[in-house]
């Protein structure tokens, strides 16, 4: 059985810290990469990437001004649901990392053991950072408090219900990291996501590509999903 929870939480003064330890080598394994839309799912593959774990990704979707360094998704991922739905893909992604949105991941198709890294981010800053995403697409949806609010307990029930999902999956093992935690300390945020994923990674070169200025500008946005 493979059911395990491991959270990483990093305080404000950086001292409440809980790691988890060193999981077996990856093997057949596989990694995904999940949360919200601009939660910072793409950052975490850019670790991944930079630290030396194969992705799994076909570059479709190209880097732009929301995200710079590319959004590292694979298009079958998106066919997972559906009356043709299609999920042939995941004997290619055995020991490698492929990113799969919230709440798509909880249809991962059993017969296959996952090791998913789920992102959590600020209801608050998620929403800010689609509202500017969408207007910057030049879309019209308006945007208000009582929008937001009503989103934010979306998101929430949409989250809680899939962690229990993923939970009580005895062919998972579950990492939640937090967006915050990772742009506070990217070297022990890095150390605690190789240590999920087998220890193989290297962690000096995981940390580097988080840019904080880059990921969290306080006065526009947060520019990574």
């Amino acid at each position: 059985m493979m059911r395990g929870l491991a959270l990483l939480m990093i305080s404000s003064d950086l001292t409440d810290v809980t790691k988890p330890a060193t999981l077996p080598p990856l093997g057949d394994d596989v990694v995904v990469v999940s949360g919200l839309p601009r939660s910072g799912t793409s950052l975490l593959m850019q670790m991944l990437d930079a630290g030396g774990m194969q992705i799994l990704t076909d570059n479709k979707r190209e880097a732009d001004e929301d995200n710079p360094r590319g959004y590292f998704e694979f298009e079958p991922v998106k066919k997972m649901l559906g009356n043709d739905a299609n999920t042939g893909w995941i004997a290619g992604a055995r020991g490698k990392a492929v990113k799969v949105v919230v709440p798509i991941v909880a249809s991962l198709p059993i017969g296959q053991r996952y090791r998913v890294i789920l992102v959590e981010r600020d209801l608050g800053e998620l929403l800010a950072s689609q509202a500017r995403m969408i207007a910057r697409l030049g879309s019209v949806i308006p945007d208000s408090s009582e929008r937001r609010d009503h989103l934010a307990r979306e998101y929430a029930r949409i989250m809680e219900r899939t962690v229990a999902i993923l939970e009580a999956r005895a062919d998972v093992r579950l990492l939640i990291v937090r967006y915050g935690s990772i742009l506070a300390d990217p070297l022990l945020a890095a150390a605690a996501i190789n240590a999920f994923v087998g220890g193989a990674l290297d962690t000096a070169r995981m940390a580097a590509v988080v840019e904080p200025a880059l990921h969290r500008n306080r006065d526009r946005d947060v520019l990574s999903d």
